[in-house]
């Protein structure tokens, strides 16, 4: 067996995690086959970082390379310039320049605390850098914030950098020589921090503040999880693949709901240790078999959660006293102290989405196992957009790029609570916002074009239109946009319902939007954010990432189903849709069908209380729009006076047959079954 590069080999008496090993054979020729074939899949499609590539990021990992001091690299010039950061608030605090070198100059930058995949090695050509710089006690967040930027603003190199000091986790992001970078903070309770310093001792962390630890947390963290494997390089080569998977089926997204990379990395770790002695290929497979089995909410441990440190109270993961920690639908405990659930994001929609592609993984694996599937097939790329035949579509706008990165940063932080609103509307089924946001620049002309980007449609005149197009033009500008989109099911229309029915979202959108505008940054004259209801019909291009839109415009989706039954279910989509607080009936409104279409039934619209002006200017573009068979779009004021666009309505009434996925049974073993009885215990 081969050994492992942190130093243990797979010891067949040893046993890791929780519980005992389901298998302990050795690979088999075919499983070494498959785990080939699946190495030359992830070769195709570029998953590994090329020698130069780690030479230009300065990964100083002993695995991949050397340690260098090419201080021109990104993460050399960060290094000096982070050292250099101590040094002058050292000094501006009293101390000489050689005490400030002496006591508070000693950082770990990147070459010792490195987090994320760069710190477990499964990091990929393009992938950003999360940095935490470790200082010493005389050095505060405040400075950290305060100070820090102005250099990094400094730089030439440096561009798009945002400061977000409120967020769980305080980070500063920027681009720096076009990598994307994430600088993150602590202070330990040391007058000086010594080069020899690990930070996997737990004594570190006393009288620390929670933000400090959690910025610790991931270098710990990932650290245990390298300890806790049977063998590291199987662990990262199926790490590999299960990213690329959550990647393509788009379910990689802690800030929506999703599990995030240490998440999906403390999952993969623990497949690792049921089964020690199996290669890549294999645990892959084993992956999707255990986690669609897994018994919810049990769970997921690397190891037995420990006590708390001599004089240290500070809060650890249990369910039976913290009622928070029972409402957790999948657990996945962090393994270093303090213990905490890495996916307490989760929602009720996002837990059945991920069951939904454990059990599609595991379907699909056991097809490329006996060969009448190649490993391509795993890694299909999602159908998020032609998946549902409603969405609702967030968009947050700003005139400045600056204001924008963290105003629609601000907008995508607070989405899941969006999320979890609707998933309690009765005749919504599911909510299922995707993983990241659409950011555009555009160039407008005309009050009309700045209402049409602002609620996130870019009309055909903007789409190739330059900056040079409209400089120095009466009425001309520029309008940032980040759009996020929320799929959702909708239950099916009653047998023997006639006529529309009614979704009222207004209240899920009435809180979210006041929940944004109350953050401390909002500047209502600067910022935008509207939530309009569309169909899938009316999906802007840009979502299909250059790829031609699907030519119908019924989805071929594979939806979900219900929990209880587990019957298929047929979705009428005859709807009217309320989704502001303040409403009024405006008109009983016809459709007009176009050729070869049936005639649609009336829709009562709900429109909030507007100018007469306004309201006559949304029903004339609702009528205009319709006779068309044209989605319609709210007609909003300029950046200035922006407001919630309170509605959009969907005016067919086809029925569409939901596609569910089949829920493959795979049989659980017992040695399974014992692991979660031992967990629960």
């Amino acid at each position: 067996m081969a050994q492992s590069s942190n130093g243990h080999g797979n010891n067949p008496s040893k046993t890791y995690g929780v519980t005992g090993a389901i298998s302990l054979q050795p690979a088999t020729k075919p499983e070494q086959q498959l785990t080939l074939s699946l190495m030359e899949e992830l070769k195709r499609r570029n998953i590994f970082e090329s020698p130069e590539e780690a030479r230009a990021r300065q990964v100083t990992s002993q695995i991949l390379i050397p340690q260098a001091a090419m201080t021109e690299i990104v993460l050399g010039r960060l290094d000096v310039l982070i050292k250099q950061f101590v040094i002058n608030v050292s000094i501006s605090l009293g101390m000489s320049e050689a005490v400030a070198r002496d006591s508070g100059g000693k950082i770990f930058t990147f070459g010792n605390v490195i987090v994320g995949s760069y710190r477990l090695g499964v990091h990929g050509p393009g992938a950003d850098i999360d940095t935490l710089c470790v200082v010493p006690r005389h050095i505060t967040r405040e400075h950290f914030f305060e100070v820090l930027p102005s250099m990094l603003n400094d730089r030439p190199e440096v561009t798009e950098l945002a400061t977000v000091p409120e967020a769980f986790v305080p980070i500063i992001k920027l681009k720096f020589s076009s990598i994307e970078v994430d600088l993150l903070f602590a202070r330990l309770a040391l007058p000086s921090i010594p080069d020899s310093l690990e930070l996997i001792d737990d004594t570190l962390l006393k009288n620390l503040d929670d933000r400090c630890v959690r910025s610790l947390g991931g270098s710990r963290v990932t650290d245990e999880i390298l300890r806790l494997v049977p063998d590291v390089t199987v662990f990262r080569d199926s790490l590999r693949a299960i990213k690329l998977w959550a990647k393509s089926r788009a379910v990689y997204s802690n800030v929506m709901g999703f599990c995030g990379g240490v998440a999906w990395a403390m999952c993969v770790a623990r497949v690792c240790q049921l089964y020690p002695n199996k290669p890549a290929g294999t645990i892959v497979n084993r992956f999707f078999a255990v986690l669609s089995q897994w018994n919810w909410p049990s769970p997921v441990l690397l190891k037995p959660i420990g006590p708390a440190p001599p004089g240290d109270q500070r809060r650890i993961w249990n369910p039976k006293i913290y009622p928070q920690d029972r409402g957790h639908r999948m657990p996945i405990i962090t393994p270093a102290y303090p213990c905490m659930c890495s996916t307490h994001n989760i929602t009720k929609s996002t837990a059945q989405i991920m069951m939904t592609e454990f059990k599609r993984g595991l379907a699909v694996t056991d097809e490329i196992a006996t060969g009448t599937k190649p490993w391509s097939a795993l890694f299909d790329k999602h159908d998020f957009f032609t998946r549902y035949r409603y969405y609702l579509q967030i968009t947050a706008s700003s005139p400045n790029a600056e204001i924008q990165l963290k105003w629609a940063g601000t907008v995508e932080a607070r989405l899941r609570q969006l999320v979890m609103k609707v998933e309690e509307v009765d005749t919504v089924d599911l909510a299922h916002p995707f993983i990241k946001g659409f950011e555009r620049e555009s160039y407008y002309l005309t009050s009309e074009e700045v209402r049409a980007l602002q609620v996130g449609d870019v009309p055909p005149d903007i789409k190739g239109r330059t900056r040079a197009d409209t400089e120095g033009k009466e009425g001309s500008g520029t309008v940032y946009t980040s759009s996020f989109f929320i799929g959702l099911l909708v239950q099916p229309k009653p047998a023997g319902h006639t006529g529309p029915r009614k979704l009222d979202i207004s209240y899920p959108v009435g809180e979210f939007t006041r929940m944004v505008k109350q953050w401390e940054g909002y500047a209502e004259d600067s910022m935008g954010i509207i939530v309009r209801y569309i169909k899938g019909a009316q999906l802007p291009d840009y979502v299909f990432d250059g790829e031609q839109r699907p030519s119908s415009s019924v989805p071929s989706s594979k939806a979900f189903k219900r929990t209880k039954t587990g019957k298929a279910k047929q979705a009428t989509s005859g709807m009217e849709c309320t989704s502001g607080q303040a409403t009024s009936r405006i008109a009983d409104l016809a459709t007009t069908p176009t050729t070869g279409q049936a005639s649609q039934p009336q829709q009562q619209i709900q429109q909030p209380e507007r100018s007469a002006t306004i309201k006559k200017a949304r029903a004339s573009n609702f009528l205009d729009d319709h006779a068309a068979d044209k989605s319609h779009t709210a007609i909003t004021p300029p950046l200035s006076e922006m407001k919630l666009a309170n509605q959009e309505v969907d005016s067919t009434s086809t029925n569409h047959d939901r596609e569910l996925t089949n829920n493959t049974q795979h049989d659980p073993s017992s040695q399974l079954t014992n692991v979660f009885a031992s967990v629960q215990a």
